[in-house]
């Protein structure tokens, strides 16, 4: 099975997208296939024995262009606007010539109606056949889809025009031929003015849309176009694209990093607020990575290149913003499946309005405007863009604040978690020992007996040392002594310089040097807090006990808090002993505490929890969590940037910030909010304005007008999603 996303041209409307994913769904050897509107996408999964080529021939079938496997981001082109400008200035000729007499205006004696018809007439046929051809991709795509049984909005609108257009010709025939009555009935100016707004209105449309995707860009525009490679003689810049895996490249202070990597030389503060949401700089030093767009604040680093193009974490999260768009909600069942007929309905209904009024009010003229006044004013896009607008707005927004969501269908059932399930270890808690109490027996400071140990445990590989040196290196602690170190298997770690020497040891050390332990009380204190107890020894007298644990993040009291005040129930869900459970559970006060659970015990525990129809939210590290976070409702890993390819989970935390999580339940809510009243104005937009349209209340709109009407309506529902973004 393989999968690709192809860009579309051509499509206007719902109609449009809803006609081309049916017609693709139901070719042999495509597995599905998903298209976005806003984005002009097609998300197809097929069997390896098609081709693209394949795929482009259907796409063709169905009455639309393939653009082909291009950058889904990509630079907006420039819209001219000139002939916007030259067919309004014509437009405005056009109507002047052929209303003026309406509204007593003065107007050459050559093009007066009734004195010379048949100059008036020819003047309006010619000013109008420009417009004519200015809409032909309108016209095509409006028949081509109704040829392939997938008519959209260009199909209503092509057939008002054409049918205005066709009688107007026919009239300008009859006055020729010395029928001069006909000259009150021509309707040039319908067939012009709406090709112009509707043109108009699809750029309009074009640009707002590309409003909605202005985060996903911002994405891809952070990253720096160049890179220093390093060189014998210092260092050259080379474009991006120049940059292979291995490239040891230079960045200097205020610089952008040009690509994923780690640094081999160097160390300097770095600002990653685009891709974890932060503002806060991190410390970066030889071992550590750094992330393509990143900005370095002081010192001047060298790394070596590790992910580059396609593999960079940029990439990776335009690919998931991408693909979240080009799932569905099944909210937008409701509106897919309604547009799926709408077209059809007002065909059907602007039909039965020309027939009726034709028997009714007996004026061939009245009726066919009010016949192609219902065909303009229906807007089967205001219907389509109300759910695909607002989930990439929403999908963007979270991709800005560093949350990755994988599926619309996430962002939808997020708005409904009423149960939230934390792993402990890794989620609630940091996942590695820290130092967490100094007591100090000797007259030296903090900072000396930190910088001691750091010495002594540098170069240890063993859990206790390892938590040593992270909480050393997250606090800028250096090594104070240059000690030759040893371990001792089962005791601790020695070390020794020419003066002094020194042990970093648990207390059976204590006993097998024969020195006195005072400090015996203190150690099961400790050890009842859930610390492990390192004793410092200098010279064989305790100068020192460090108390190690896991320490609990800092927004999980605050993130259950918050959760508890939207009537969520939270459970902290682990495999850990239940003492260290509960003592963790009651200092977060959370009241459901299951302790020395499996894997396999975890996911049991979870379908209950679904199967009792609950919708559960599981928040764990994303590795030994996975089998309960893909069972769970939405499963949201805590990981860092660098890691997201390697990600199964519905939604990632790109800066482990728990508080997240709310922004996540709230960012559903008000996009499912949202998309309801984009909904609910599409809706009763086009149940009062295509009556009104029909004649049905004695009024009579010009088609000019009901086009203007459309292209309001879709703005609205496009300015309402647009909202989302600057909540």
């Amino acid at each position: 099975m393989k999968s690709i996303i192809l860009k579309i041209d051509g499509m206007s409307c719902s109609a449009c997208s809803n006609g081309l994913e049916k017609y693709l769904n139901k070719q042999d050897g495509i597995d599905s296939a998903v298209v976005n509107l806003v984005m002009a996408t097609a998300s197809i999964k097929y069997e390896d024995d098609l081709t693209i080529e394949d795929l482009e021939r259907f796409i063709e079938e169905a009455g639309f262009k393939s653009l082909g496997e291009e950058s889904i981001i990509e630079k907006k082109n420039k819209d001219s606007s000139i002939s916007y400008i030259i067919f309004g200035l014509l437009g405005l000729v056009l109507m002047y010539i052929s209303m003026s007499h309406m509204i007593h205006f003065p107007t050459l004696d050559i093009l007066n109606m009734m004195k010379h018809p048949i100059i008036y007439s020819v003047t309006l046929l010619i000013l109008t056949i420009p417009f004519i051809i200015y809409g032909f991709d309108i016209l095509k795509s409006g028949f081509n889809n109704l040829i392939h049984k997938s008519p959209n909005m260009d199909t209503l609108v092509s057939i008002g025009i054409i049918t205005s257009f066709l009688y107007s010709l026919f009239g300008v025939i009859m006055i020729i031929i010395g029928h001069k009555e006909y000259v009150e009935n021509l309707y040039f100016e319908s067939s012009a003015f709406v090709v112009y707004f509707i043109k108009l209105g699809k750029y309009i449309d074009k640009r707002s849309k590309n409003k909605t995707i202005e985060s996903i860009k911002e994405l891809v525009s952070i990253t720096p176009g160049f890179a220093r490679i390093k060189t014998d003689n210092g260092y050259k810049e080379i474009t991006i694209d120049e940059v292979n895996k291995g490239d040891i490249l230079v960045c200097l202070p205020g610089d952008k990093v040009s690509v994923d990597g780690e640094i081999v030389k160097g160390e300097s503060h770095f600002d990653e607020s685009f891709i974890t949401g932060e503002s806060i700089p991190v410390i970066k030093n030889v071992g550590s990575k750094v992330v393509a767009g990143s900005v370095n604040f002081e010192g001047t680093i060298e790394y070596k290149a590790e992910k580059i193009g396609k593999d960079s974490t940029i990439s990776e999260i335009v690919r998931l913003v991408v693909e979240a768009t080009n799932t569905k909600m099944k909210i937008s069942n409701i509106a897919d499946k309604i547009c799926s007929y709408f077209v059809p309905l007002v065909i059907i209904i602007a039909i039965i309005t020309f027939i009726l009024n034709l028997i009714i009010v007996r004026d061939f003229s009245l009726s066919l405007t009010r016949f192609i006044t219902v065909l303009v004013v229906a807007c089967p896009c205001s219907l389509g863009l109300a759910t695909p607008l607002a989930l990439v707005v929403s999908v963007g927004k979270a991709a800005r604040g560093g949350l990755l969501i994988r599926n619309s269908e996430t962002l939808e059932l997020s708005s409904k978690v009423d149960t939230v399930v934390f792993d402990k270890t890794g989620t609630l808690t940091y996942g590695i020992l820290s130092i967490s109490k100094i007591n100090i027996h000797s007259d030296m400071k903090e900072q000396e007996v930190l910088e001691i140990l750091a010495s002594i445990e540098s170069n240890s590989t063993h859990p206790l040392a390892l938590g040593i040196n992270n909480y050393v290196k997250e606090n800028n602690i250096k090594k104070s002594l240059d000690l030759i170190t040893e371990d001792i298997s089962g005791y601790g770690v020695k070390g020794r310089d020419n003066k002094n020497t020194y042990y970093a040891c648990n207390s059976k050390l204590l006993k097998k040097l024969d020195i006195i332990n005072s400090y015996k009380d203190e150690e099961d204190s400790l050890t009842k807090e859930g610390c492990s107890v390192i004793y410092l020894v200098k010279n064989k007298k305790v100068v020192a006990l460090f108390g190690l644990k896991d320490i609990i993040r800092k927004e999980s009291i605050e993130v259950v808090s918050k959760l508890k005040d939207m009537n969520i129930d939270v459970i902290m869900l682990s495999g850990d002993n239940n003492n260290t459970c509960l003592k963790i559970g009651n200092e977060l006060n959370i009241d459901n505490i299951i302790s020395e659970k499996t894997p396999k015990e975890k996911c049991n525990y979870i379908s209950k929890l679904i199967e009792s129809g609950k919708i559960v939210m599981m928040v764990g590290d994303g590795i030994n969590d996975a089998p309960s976070l893909t069972l769970s409702s939405i499963g949201v890993s805590l990981k860092g940037a660098v890691d997201i390819a390697t990600n199964s989970s519905d939604v990632i935390i790109s800066n482990n910030n728990l508080l997240k999580i709310i922004d996540l339940i709230n960012n559903g809510k008000s996009t499912i909010k949202n998309i309801k009243q984009n909904l609910f104005w599409a809706f009763i937009y086009n149940i009062c304005m295509i009556p009104l349209a029909s004649g049905i209340f004695g009024l009579s709109i010009n088609p000019m007008i009901a086009c203007l009407m459309m292209i309001l309506s879709s703005l609205t529902v496009t300015i309402n999603a647009l909202r989302l973004g600057k909540k």
